[in-house]
């Protein structure tokens, strides 16, 4: 803790970096990834302050759209597409990732209540017939997740409106922790591919 502790002290030393910031933000994109610590979005795209609107979630679930119980995921996709007007989205998924190969392999998360119920918001897509619950990056697994996770953001209504005005884009990329490599999806291909 004390090098974080010692950052942050170090921080605020020039407050004339950060008084731009004050002014507001126009972040350009909403970048939605797994709360692992492993995965870092400014140093993945190499983003500065203000660019980037983040969501981060165990698995990086976007659970289902309701209109009787908000969500903080739901606040934070609905604030960064209708207030700040980001013309981006990207799904990141990652390789090595516990809640993914949680549900490839079926674990037991009855010790884990909290995880257990979050990851039944995934579990509406199967694994891909392919996956391998042994293997440890569930690449394929991961992958047909984020998939899943965009079609579930089409049905946020504040979405699916700017989509259909050809005001909004939507990525699907997967984070190989072990190389640092990314892959994005391409529709035409239905494939990941290295960016």
């Amino acid at each position: 803790m004390q090098p974080l502790i010692d950052h942050a002290r170090a921080h605020g030393r020039n407050p004339e970096r950060f008084a731009p910031h004050a002014a507001g933000q126009s972040p350009h994109t909403l970048f939605i990834t797994c709360s692992d610590s492993r995965v870092v979005p400014s140093l993945i795209t190499g983003a500065r302050p203000g660019e980037l609107f983040e969501l981060r979630t165990a698995g990086n679930i976007v659970p289902p759209t309701t209109t009787g119980h908000p969500t903080s995921e739901a606040a934070t996709i609905e604030y960064a597409v209708d207030v700040l007007g980001v013309q981006d989205i990207v799904v990141c998924g990652h390789s090595h990732c516990g809640a993914v190969g949680a549900l490839v392999r079926g674990d037991d998360l009855t010790a884990v209540p909290a995880v257990r119920d979050w990851l039944a918001h995934a579990a509406h897509q199967p694994a891909p017939e392919d996956a391998d619950p042994d293997d440890p990056e569930v690449a394929r697994a991961v992958q047909q997740h984020v998939l899943t996770q965009l079609l579930r953001l089409r049905s946020y209504p504040c979405v699916s409106r700017r989509l259909t005005a050809g005001q909004l884009r939507m990525h699907g990329w997967y984070y190989e922790v072990h190389t640092g490599a990314v892959q994005a999806h391409h529709a035409a291909t239905d494939t990941f591919t290295a960016l």
